[in-house]
């Protein structure tokens, strides 16, 4: 019998290829940039579709001042719920937002447009694909009439680039769902069960204006700010040095992304403010990265009379961490996508931070497996012509599918 279904489940997949894309492309027309994170409407055309494949969509509206207060303009998460039987829940989660397309497409980045059998646009792969992998997978366990025990959802979310607050944490948060397991957005060539997380800081470095004939009258701040980066960009030598446990993982990371400052060419900067980046790997604590890094910050500022500094966090997401609930999720997902993509597919951790860790922050194991190239730069993920290899979306479907099929298969009496 199971042999039969595990059958019928790749023959639904195969029937439904051609709609699969369909719906990627009418994800990637629809814009959903964050920021400036409008993201209601295409969460709202979203829902249509997948209503229109027969599931049952509620709709859960981000309160308007919580939205706000994320930097975003409108957010609603969907929910899909499956039950197939009593027993655990499995959630399924990718999310809508995506970054803005930058310059350098040779495509339209709304355009959906494939060539030599990949799809080109903004959000194909990170994580618009998953959403598409994840609902046609549970049609096809829907529509094989499978025997399962217990239930899945779709959890399709709108923050992920600002955060996941008010995507994941807030569905979590609000008691909305309360899942036994869950997979979260990946690639197809690795399962993976560990990532980093990441430190934001904003750096005001604030002194005293001053006529550039005349610099001893001031502070200047930027003087102060260059003392401050110098050694910053020497930490990373110190950072190179460490390097996690956990394959897949390497080093921490430090970079200054963002600067601004100064009134005019002849006056002394009297504040410059910048924001830095720092990748927190597993193996290391957030809270104590935090205290050690704004205690350098400070220290590098000391030597300067009339300068005072203050570090504001803008994002503090911690590391995601191998999970032992997750171990026979894991071995199913490697076992299966092993064996569909005729390679060894095995577990391990990646150097970005995802919406994983407010599951895992929540008490619920969680792997992330889904549609992907091998590698974030043969994506173009985050950068001009993105783009996903279709057949990688047909099989990381059939993976999905067959191990949630494996993992809640009744039990022949």
């Amino acid at each position: 019998m199971s042999i039969m279904t595990d059958r019928i489940i790749r023959e639904e997949i195969t029937r439904s290829a051609e709609a699969a894309q369909r719906f990627l492309g009418e994800l990637v027309r629809v814009p959903s940039d964050n920021p400036a994170g409008d993201c209601a409407p295409h969460a709202e055309h979203t829902a249509r579709l997948l209503e229109a494949f027969g599931f049952k969509v509620e709709r859960h509206v981000v309160p308007a001042e919580t939205v706000r207060a994320h930097g975003m303009v409108s957010a609603t998460n969907l929910i899909v719920r499956h039950r197939f039987g009593p027993g655990p829940t499995i959630a399924l989660n990718a999310h809508g937002d995506v970054v803005p397309p930058g310059t350098g497409w040779s495509v339209d980045p709304y355009g959906a447009v494939i060539k030599n059998g990949w799809m080109y646009g903004r959000g194909v792969a990170v994580s618009k694909s998953d959403i598409a992998t994840y609902a046609f997978a549970l049609a096809a366990l829907r529509d094989s009439k499978a025997a399962l025990n217990g239930t899945v959802e779709l959890h399709i979310t709108y923050d992920e680039e600002t955060g996941g607050e008010i995507g994941p944490g807030w569905l979590l948060a609000q008691n909305l769902t309360k899942p036994d397991l869950a997979i979260g957005a990946g690639f197809s060539y690795a399962v993976v069960n560990a990532h980093n997380g990441c430190l934001h800081l904003e750096v005001t470095v604030s002194g005293k204006s001053a006529h550039a004939a005349m610099p001893a009258t001031g502070a200047d701040a930027l003087e102060a700010t260059n003392a401050i980066l110098t050694a910053l960009y020497q930490s990373r030598a110190a950072l190179s040095q460490t390097i996690s446990a956990i394959p897949g993982i390497g080093t921490p990371q430090i970079t200054v992304g963002l600067i601004t400052g100064g009134i005019n060419t002849n006056v002394v900067p009297d504040r410059i403010v910048f924001r830095l980046d720092r990748r927190v790997i597993p193996d290391e604590a957030t809270g104590d990265v935090e205290t050690n890094l704004i205690r350098d910050i400070q220290q590098a500022a000391a030597h300067f009379p009339g300068i005072t500094v203050e570090a504001r966090r803008i994002l503090a997401a911690d590391p995601l961490v191998p999970s032992p609930g997750a171990a026979r999720l894991t071995e199913l997902l490697c076992a299966r996508a092993s064996e569909i993509f005729g390679e060894p597919i095995i577990v391990k951790g990646v150097p970005l931070y995802t919406d994983a860790r407010h599951y895992a922050a929540a008490g619920v194991p969680i792997i992330l497996y889904g549609a992907g190239p091998r590698t974030i730069e043969l994506a173009n993920a985050h950068r001009a012509d993105e783009r996903l290899e279709l057949a990688d979306l047909r099989r990381a479907t059939e993976v999905i599918a067959l191990t949630i099929f494996d993992l809640l298969a009744r039990q022949a009496p």
